[in-house]
């Protein structure tokens, strides 16, 4: 059933395609066609005029805009973190949101695996190194990392990807520990991991502490100077989640004192890192650029479920995600 008269706009053209010509089979849609967001009175403009919107994670749906329209429907978000929009003004203006859960977890898993061996082993550093043309001699002490396997891993959330990740951690025979709000024991006698009560243990003891929790009030900037000072000063801190569940400046002061030995983050605050930013100085620092979920089939999976996120919601057929359904519909 084509539903012509229902307007959608999309806020990227070149990240979902497919997912872009699917909605064009039922709906009248919109694309942003610039590669960078569209700027926020163009946002608030197509609220209005739009039945839904397929956003970003950097793309703000809030109070004020909200507010603003009376058409808007369904808001799909292409991510799982749903910190880019205010969830319950929406369900109080009977707004759907949505989200892609179940379809990243394992490309954004093997992206922290990579993030700990690059780091642990100084692979990246290496590369940097050659292509400054400081690699004159054979000495290998320059480069001289640290092992992974038969190592300590704690995860500070056992969701979908902290799972995964354990799943991979476990195959380099690491020891893991993980603290979550609620004690996965299932998981425990599947993967063979160790629960632990408090994060502060989990600082203390790990010699590589990964992150994977969402962002809310209580996980903001959770990892300051004061829990970056019970790590272990040869340990390593992961961060695939958010940028702003780590204080940069807390991560510079750890870094650059050597408090720890080192960091991997795919996510940073503000984002982008602005190239003046004291951390891209650190040589003991890898920065991605939000990307843990970027394997190409991962980003079709998740634009093709926010498309039909929207499409359900317009036509009356099951949403595969939907957070404030019962909110929504009372």
């Amino acid at each position: 059933m084509k539903l012509a008269r229902k307007k959608i706009f999309v806020t990227r053209e070149h990240i979902i395609p497919d997912a872009i010509e699917y909605l064009k089979t039922f709906f009248d849609v919109d694309v942003w066609t610039e590669r960078s967001a569209p700027p926020r009175n163009y946002l608030i403009e197509k609220a209005t005029t739009s039945d839904g919107i397929l956003t970003e994670i950097t793309d703000i749906i809030d109070e004020e805009l909200l507010q603003s329209t009376t058409r808007l429907k369904i808001v799909a978000n292409r991510a799982v973190g749903m910190d880019n929009i205010n969830i319950p003004e929406a369900s109080r203006r009977g707004v759907l949101v949505a989200n892609t859960p179940g379809v990243l977890h394992e490309s954004c898993a093997d992206f922290t695996m990579g993030l700990i061996l690059s780091l642990a082993r100084k692979i990246t550093y290496g590369d940097r190194q050659i292509r400054a043309g400081a690699w004159k001699i054979f000495d290998q002490v320059p480069y001289v990392g640290t092992d992974v396997h038969e190592r300590s891993l704690g995860i500070i959330g056992m969701g979908l990807i902290g799972s995964a990740v354990a799943k991979r951690a476990r195959a380099f025979d690491m020891e893991v520990f993980y603290h979550s709000r609620t004690r996965k024991k299932n998981e425990e006698k599947n993967l063979g991991i160790n629960w632990v009560e408090t994060i502060d243990q989990i600082l203390a003891e790990s010699d590589y502490v990964s992150l994977h929790v969402p962002l809310t009030p209580e996980t903001e900037y959770m990892i300051g100077l004061e829990q970056i000072s019970k790590m272990k000063p040869t340990s390593f801190l992961i961060n695939t989640t958010r940028g702003r569940t780590v204080d940069p400046q807390a991560l510079y002061v750890g870094l650059s004192q050597g408090l720890i030995e080192g960091a991997a983050i795919d996510v940073t605050d503000p984002e982008p890192l602005p190239i003046d930013s004291p951390l891209l100085s650190l040589p003991n620092l890898l920065i991605t650029p939000h990307i843990a979920s970027a394997s190409s089939t991962t980003v079709k999976r998740m634009g093709l479920m926010a498309a039909e996120n929207i499409r359900g919601a317009l036509s009356g057929t099951d949403m595969p995600s939907c957070l404030n359904f019962e909110a929504v519909r009372k």
